[in-house]
């Protein structure tokens, strides 16, 4: 017989189905994606488990679950340490890098972020860039990895370090693709100071300045963490008083 919290005896945590949460009175649009068992994964990485240990209506006094997945899953952020031998960890991040004032931009090429598409943008030094792409009008929340998702030219990586950007995000499991020119986009933008948001869902979110909150899990030496992330449309009120 299988004790009632053995490990074998574990129910899935989660509702395959579920959205991201929405909070219209407030104004907060949570843009990240519902962890859950099974959901899509980069190619290669253990895949999700979210289990309960106890359950309520199995008998047991409470409901008990466990986790099992990697760092950089769902909506997460990375921090140096991802490409940078002796970069900061995630535990490390400046909380002002990640809580202030940002811009959505959408990308209408349907293959990468390149930088003929950002010249025009007049991107200044600190801000902080959260790119819609193509990517936001699948429902890539599913669990089939999609191979041809728009990404991030190392060209266009290399233009937003040297205009000294804070954070930039993008809206599915990474910032590059799925070849050697993926690690030089996270290594151009990780080596320049640029912190990154990975896994975004910006389906609901149109172009424009919003407050933003992103919180990494607080994980001491670890080299990215899953996120929770909300934007808040910038009222032309309260843009002109931030001058």
């Amino acid at each position: 017989m299988v004790p009632e919290n053995s490990p074998d005896n574990v129910a899935p945590v989660g509702n395959p189905e579920l959205r991201p949460a929405r909070v219209p009175s407030s104004g907060w649009i949570d843009i990240s994606i519902p962890l859950r068992s099974e959901m899509v994964q980069w190619p290669g990485d253990p895949p999700v488990r979210i289990e309960r240990m106890l359950d309520m209506e199995r008998g047991d006094s409470s409901n008990l679950s466990t986790i099992s997945m990697c760092a950089h899953t769902g909506t997460h952020m990375d921090a140096p340490l991802h490409y940078i031998p002796d970069g900061e960890n995630i535990a490390g991040i400046p909380l002002e890098t990640v809580i202030g004032r940002a811009r959505v931009i959408e990308i209408q090429d349907t293959e990468s972020i390149k930088p003929a598409e950002l010249v025009e943008r007049r991107i200044r030094r600190g801000e902080r860039i959260l790119f819609k792409t193509h990517n936001s009008r699948r429902r890539w929340s599913g669990e089939d990895f999609i191979e041809d998702f728009v990404f991030m030219s190392k060209e266009a990586a290399r233009f937003l370090a040297d205009r000294g950007v804070r954070v930039v995000g993008i809206d599915y499991l990474s910032v590059g693709d799925l070849g050697d020119d993926g690690d030089q986009t996270h290594k151009v933008l990780l080596e320049a100071g640029v912190w990154i948001i990975e896994g975004l869902d910006l389906s609901g979110v149109q172009p424009g300045r919003y407050d933003l909150i992103c919180l990494p899990l607080k994980l001491d030496g670890c080299d990215g963490a899953p996120a929770r992330v909300l934007v808040r449309p910038v009222r032309e009120s309260r843009r002109k008083s931030h001058g």
